[in-house]
């Protein structure tokens, strides 16, 4: 009989149990869908009553109560306290939805609200990062790399460096997704335009990210330090495809190909990875030892191996590059071309043309006003660069600004019988023909 008796007690638990977790289950949708109804409405004040009943009742109901949430606690409220409690509830109660981003926001509020010390915000900033760094916020690329740069510059430069091209390679990575994005997309539609806008912003922050990277980067990668440190390691690395690309990356960005450990590192990594970068990057080397023939094959080797267009543009402007520093200015620009051929939105190609032509400034003119119409056309070039390619926008301005501020002026258009308005074919190798300023 006691035996019934508790089994008939456990039964009605459970179904009391069951019944309450029923109710409580009807309760939170209805809380959570006036919630919802009052939020889209604007009606702050009754969607936040029955938003803290979720927070406190239904934290796993859904992520929407933290998406929203976050506006009312952020926006509303403005309440920081409240705002930090809906991201680390959201993480923990759904860890799995867009964690990286989740991190990446929960770290910028923390720190523009001073809620966390620098160290705390950087340990945030790292998960994010670790989980999907493409989905992390654009400022907070670059501050995750400042903080990696802070802690290891002097004891662990080489930390430094590997992770200066991881990040780099994730951010060109959102370019290029957005550079194929804006290729495909026409201005017909409100939505497209909207998309447009969208993309154009994003690249816009990545290419300013990759220019504050690059400045980072520079105090501490330089020839003197970069030579000793990858002698030091190349015997460990020699078959390490990933760290000779960027030891060879590297070096070839810095300008230190005139190092014997250059060609041994450029060999090394054809070897450990027959790729169409690692022959572009051999084509150099056989051009400066005088195999102007196994260049050439090489670089075509390099080319055909490519399918994607917009690598390929990418590599005929490094075969561009590596013609310029050979003092090859005509053919540089040819190659700069070629790469546009690929990828008409290629700022950064017409803005190597530009700086060709300011390298030759004193060369392609015999007087002050055929030396400042060179300025002129480089100053179309980056203004082209500016109008095609969002990512390097900034920049390319800071350059039609530098360009522009040396065009010929009235006097000097006058001392030199030209007029204003009319066309100036410049000399030498440049050949083009521009219009002269009219003030």
């Amino acid at each position: 009989m006691k035996k019934i008796t508790f089994l008939l007690a456990a039964m009605l638990f459970l179904n009391t149990v069951k019944t309450n977790a029923q109710d409580q289950k009807v309760e939170c949708t209805k809380k959570y869908n006036l919630f919802l109804g009052d939020f889209k409405s604007k009606k702050y004040d009754d969607a936040y009553v029955n938003w803290i009943y979720l927070m406190d009742n239904c934290k796993d109901l859904s992520v929407s109560t933290y998406q929203y949430g976050a506006i009312l606690a952020e926006d509303v409220r403005k309440d920081p306290a409240l705002a930090k409690r809906v991201y680390e509830q959201r993480l923990e109660y759904f860890p799995t939805k867009n964690p990286a981003k989740v991190h990446s926001d929960y770290a910028t509020y923390l720190s523009e609200n001073k809620l966390a010390s620098e160290a705390e915000v950087f340990a945030i900033l790292e998960k994010g990062y670790d989980i999907d760094p493409t989905k992390m916020g654009v400022k907070n690329l670059y501050l995750y790399f400042q903080g990696i740069t802070d802690r290891n510059k002097d004891t662990n430069p080489q930390k430094v460096f590997d992770k200066y091209d991881d990040v780099l390679e994730n951010v060109n990575l959102k370019l290029e997704g957005y550079a194929k994005k804006l290729k495909e997309l026409s201005v017909d539609t409100i939505a497209n335009k909207k998309l447009i806008y969208a993309y154009t912003v994003n690249s816009t922050a990545l290419g300013q990210v990759e220019g504050g990277l690059d400045n980072i980067i520079s105090e501490i990668a330089t020839c003197e330090r970069l030579i000793p440190l990858y002698k030091r390691d190349f015997e460990a690395n020699k078959s390490d495809s990933t760290w000779l690309k960027r030891a060879v990356s590297r070096m070839f960005s810095k300008g230190c190909q005139s190092d014997p450990l250059y060609a041994e590192l450029v060999r090394a990594y054809a070897e450990a990875s027959p790729s169409p970068e690692a022959y572009a990057f051999l084509a150099n080397v056989l051009e400066d030892n005088g195999d102007e023939a196994g260049a050439v094959a090489m670089r075509e080797k390099s080319f055909n191996l490519e399918t994607d267009p917009l690598k390929k543009a990418k590599y005929k402007l490094k075969f561009a590059q590596a013609a310029k520093d050979r003092g090859q200015f005509s053919k540089a620009r040819s190659l700069a071309r070629e790469a546009l051929s690929f990828n008409p939105n290629f700022g950064k190609a017409y803005l190597f043309i530009a700086r060709l032509y300011q390298a030759s400034v004193n060369s392609c003119g015999e007087n002050e006003f055929e030396k400042r119409m060179v300025y002129v056309a480089a100053a179309n070039m980056a203004q082209r660069a500016a109008s095609v390619d969002p990512s390097i926008a900034s920049t390319a301005a800071q350059y039609v600004a530098n360009f522009r501020a040396n065009d010929p002026s009235q006097s000097v258009i006058f001392t030199a019988g030209q007029t204003p308005g009319a066309n100036f074919t410049i000399k030498c190798w440049i050949g083009e023909t521009v219009k002269i300023p009219t003030k």
